[in-house]
């Protein structure tokens, strides 16, 4: 009996313990307070470091989000969904918490008064503790968006790239006078059905297109199934991916595609761009090399999968195609297309060194039908 009441008692406990674990609480960033002597007030800022910060020695891009208090946990959320297929780096995410109608007078009649606080205060302050680039990334939605439309074009020494959406808007003056030694980068969304501000960026976008301003790099997309409240989330995910654009490997979704790029040439000069502006090697990667091949055996392309398996026949050797599976694979397509000495080759390859395998009745049979045709 009493082993049973101590047995309960384990139990019990177990099952508490389990109970404190399932209701800890996520925590995303944390809240600062920053002491403002140009605004003469506190203002709560949200950061957000990415998973292995602490771990590691590495500076981190920033990207600031205004309308914290509506838009941070967008921002993160984008940030990480894009990392899974690493189409952005790794990012700091900050967000400046506003409140109405504070934030329409320090977007409206006291933006110089607010540019100060933002670069001699918040940036500072996260340059001075935490690991950064340098490269700055900002969004804002709405008069945000106003604001910030004047502030990339006269403060491009400091940003690198804006997004805005549902507003938008500076003097064709403004945009004359813009001037930058680097590119910068405007993305700029809307929606038809934005009946409040649509106008303003529609003739804000009619003036970038008459005077086309140097090393402004921009793009304007609207999304007519959003309405006003509903594009902010959006927007930064297509922003951030049009300020990314060649950051990950490139895809095509045909050899056609790769063709009217420019094929070889299209892709040397993709990755040169890439490392010149996000440093590392400048040589094709494996990802894209693997993306082609299978491109053209997908859609049963022999010219172009011969192709590319001359041509990038160095990821070949990589750890991806070491199995039967994929010397199967190849040497049932060669077979297929009569290409009977390099199916010979990926059979043989295939049983030599993986024997007993669950392909090795099929390479056999593959092999036997080669030599009957050689």
């Amino acid at each position: 009996m009493k082993s049973l009441y101590i047995f309960i008692m384990c139990c019990f406990l177990n099952i508490i313990c389990i109970a404190q674990e399932n209701n800890s609480q996520i925590t995303i960033g944390a809240h600062h307070t920053i002491k403002s002597s140009i605004l003469n007030q506190e203002r709560i800022i949200q950061i957000y470091t990415p998973d292995g910060y602490s771990d590691s020695k590495q500076e981190y891009p920033v990207l600031y989000i205004l309308d914290g208090q509506w838009y941070f946990l967008s921002g993160v959320a984008i940030q990480k969904a894009l990392r899974t297929p690493s189409a952005i780096p790794e990012m700091i995410v900050v967000g400046i918490n506003n409140s109405n109608p504070l934030r329409r007078t320090l977007f409206g009649d006291e933006n110089k008064k607010f540019t100060d606080f933002l670069i001699n205060e918040v940036i500072h302050y996260i340059d001075s503790n935490y690991r950064t680039n340098k490269e700055r990334v900002i969004f804002g939605w709405e008069a945000a968006a106003y604001y910030i439309s004047e502030l990339i074009l006269e403060k491009s020494e400091v940003f690198n790239g804006a997004i805005i959406t549902d507003g938008g808007y500076a003097s064709e003056d403004i945009v004359k006078k813009f001037s930058s030694k680097k590119d910068i980068y405007l993305f700029m969304a809307n929606s038809r059905k934005d009946i409040y501000y649509i106008g303003s960026t529609e003739a804000f976008h009619e003036i970038l297109k008459k005077n086309n301003p140097k090393n402004l790099i921009w793009k304007y997309d609207l999304f007519n199934d959003e309405v006003h409240e509903t594009l902010a989330h959006l927007a930064i995910y297509k922003g951030l991916k049009y300020y990314y654009y060649n950051y990950d490997s490139p895809v095509f979704e045909s050899i056609q595609q790769y063709i009217d790029l420019g094929g070889m040439d299209y892709l040397t000069t993709y990755f040169k761009e890439r490392a010149k502006r996000f440093g590392g090697d400048d040589r094709i990667d494996d990802n894209t090399k693997n993306g082609l091949i299978w491109l053209a055996w997908n859609r049963n392309n022999f010219e172009y999968f011969n192709f590319f398996m001359t041509e990038f026949k160095d990821v070949l050797g990589t750890k991806r195609y070491a199995s039967a599976y994929w010397q199967n694979r190849f040497g049932q397509f060669y077979l297929n297309h009569k290409d009977y000495q390099n199916a010979i080759k990926y059979f043989k390859a295939g049983l030599v060194q993986y024997p007993n395998s669950n392909f090795e009745q099929e390479m056999r049979q593959g092999l036997m039908e080669c030599n009957k045709k050689e």
